[in-house]
């Protein structure tokens, strides 16, 4: 394990690349965002250098439909500058038929900030999502006014450098709660600069320092009270948080938390049911590599890749390191089969945001992936090309990258999935440092039918369900995932050659169940809970 660099990285090589499967992918993504009118500048530090890692995380993105209308609108976090700290500024679009509309100073969004992570969830029980965003500085709750804006509430308890963020009903009360993650407890004038020390120099240039060597995180669990206001109960330290995952990873009806660590191990908080959670990462094998490393974990996901009918996860880290395919076997237990998988052939990008996601709508979850390296230094390593591995079922992927027209390059972070232009396949948005965002459309030619199901009320952390051809497949919504990221409500299944799914199963955060049998395809099906 390389320690100099300050971050978790093992020097691994690609592995080959086996012979190509010949079976054709038809899907092409073409970048639409100056031409529907998402046009915005992502402010992360300084854009040659970065002198301290504070400039070099960079931010997350959401779909969001805020205003309740059936069109998923586009929520952007961004960061600022030293020295400049109304630079920047987030954005919010309102999305009109697929064509967006800036709103942010309308909505009361302009709020400027060291932005980093976003999270959505319904706090009040109003039926309009709040957004939650995490600062280093004080993190801000936006509370929907239900009237086309938002309402911030600042949360002045922590002023603290924190990143991923998560709302979750972990007590079944009917009230979500919160997970919040802190990277680093970072403190400028106590940060040794660039080049200072061993742990910051990168191939032997001087770069900035940390997360090694820099003081630890860590995350805190608010209680909910159903009002918009929060208690802190119960707090993890010792380890540099990323992205927080809120789903039941073991099937016993109770959501759980997964949180992404850079180059401290990764947690899998298993909630107990009894208000309390332990933390189980070795022992549930997603803590490390599959050769038991601290990894540079980024950006998290959680799909049934295999249609087993269990969440399997996957997770980007730095550099020099493969990424995690962590299959469930059953119970709760993970093994990593990413070289099994075909996964290994990419090592030599920082990845970031990503996604389970069935982009030809075949019944098979493939996996997004952007990248791009920290240090702008490195001239030909800063950016990097997206990748797209489409699964081909029996365990196996094959990188379809090029195929699908992803050869633009860019430094990359956050990454969020929707369908925003309601034609049946999904599409995804983009950070990209100090640069415009990406909006990619789906120009899908795969004829296959779909299935589109959107949870109403306390839904984060559902689990559904979809049996269509005699084959099952399983999604959860997330409050949060890929990258400090929120994809839309719209939870997209593919259904290959069937005209209709069998059944739909839904398994609430609060355990109790909906079964719908023969749902017509090509339609979007709406569930609440109880109803």
């Amino acid at each position: 394990m390389a320690l100099a660099q300050g971050m978790a990285t093992q020097g691994a090589a690609p592995v080959a690349r086996p012979a190509a499967s010949g079976r054709p992918f038809a899907v092409t993504f073409k970048d639409v965002a100056p031409e529907v009118g998402l046009r915005a500048k992502f402010v992360s530090g300084g854009e040659a250098t970065k002198r301290y890692i504070v400039e070099a995380n960079g931010t997350g993105v959401a779909f969001t439909d805020f205003d309740n209308d059936g069109w998923d609108d586009i929520f952007l976090v961004n960061g600022s500058a030293l020295g400049s700290p109304t630079a920047g500024g987030n954005y919010l679009f309102r999305n009109d038929h697929g064509r967006f509309v800036d709103v942010t100073a309308k909505a009361g969004m302009q709020r400027t900030g060291w932005g980093n992570g976003v999270c959505a969830g319904d706090v009040d029980g109003d039926g309009f999502d709040e957004l939650f965003v995490t600062y280093w500085g004080a993190n801000v709750l936006y509370r929907n006014t239900g009237k086309g804006g938002f309402r911030p509430e600042v949360w002045p308890d922590r002023k603290e450098w924190s990143t991923g963020c998560a709302f979750l009903d972990y007590d079944r009360d009917g009230h979500l709660d919160l997970a919040v993650a802190r990277y680093v407890a970072f403190d400028l004038a106590k940060t040794p600069k660039a080049g200072a020390a061993g742990n910051c120099q990168w191939k032997g240039l001087p770069v900035f320092c940390g997360p090694r060597g820099l003081p630890f995180g860590g995350l805190t669990l608010y209680k909910g009270k159903g009002d918009g206001t929060f208690t802190a109960v119960q707090e993890w330290k010792d380890f540099y948080g990323f992205t927080v995952m809120a789903t039941d990873l073991n099937e016993d009806g109770w959501t759980d938390l997964y949180v992404a660590g850079d180059s401290s191990p990764s947690l899998l908080l298993r909630n107990l049911g009894n208000g309390k959670f332990a933390e189980l990462g070795a022992e549930t094998g997603v803590a490390f590599s599959e050769h038991g490393n601290e990894q540079g974990g980024m950006g998290i996901a959680a799909g049934d890749f295999d249609n087993d009918g269990r969440l399997d996860l996957f997770k980007t880290n730095f550099a020099g390191d493969y990424p995690n395919l962590y299959r469930d076997i059953g119970g709760g237990i993970f093994e990593d089969v990413v070289m099994k998988a075909g996964l290994a052939v990419n090592p030599q990008y920082v990845g970031w945001g990503t996604g389970f996601v069935d982009f030809d709508n075949d019944g098979w979850l493939d996996i997004f992936q952007v990248n791009g390296h920290v240090f702008p230094e490195l001239k030909g390593e800063y950016r990097n090309p997206r990748l797209l591995y489409r699964n081909l079922g029996g365990g196996r992927f094959e990188d379809v990258s090029t195929a699908a027209g992803l050869t633009e390059k860019a430094s990359s972070r956050g990454a969020a999935f929707a369908d925003f232009d309601n034609d049946g396949d999904v599409d995804v948005l983009i950070m990209n440092m100090n640069g415009a965002p990406t909006l990619l459309r789906n120009e899908s030619r795969s004829g296959n039918g779909w299935l589109q199901i959107r949870l109403l009320g306390q839904a984060m952390g559902a689990v559904v369900t979809v049996t269509a051809g005699g084959r099952s497949q399983a999604q959860t919504m997330t409050s949060q995932s890929s990258f400090l990221s929120h994809n839309g409500r719209r939870l997209g299944f593919g259904l290959g050659a069937a005209k209709r799914a069998e059944k739909v199963r839904v398994v609430w955060p609060d355990g109790r169940t909906t079964e719908r049998l023969d749902v017509a395809g090509n339609e979007l099906l709406v569930l609440e809970a109880g109803k």
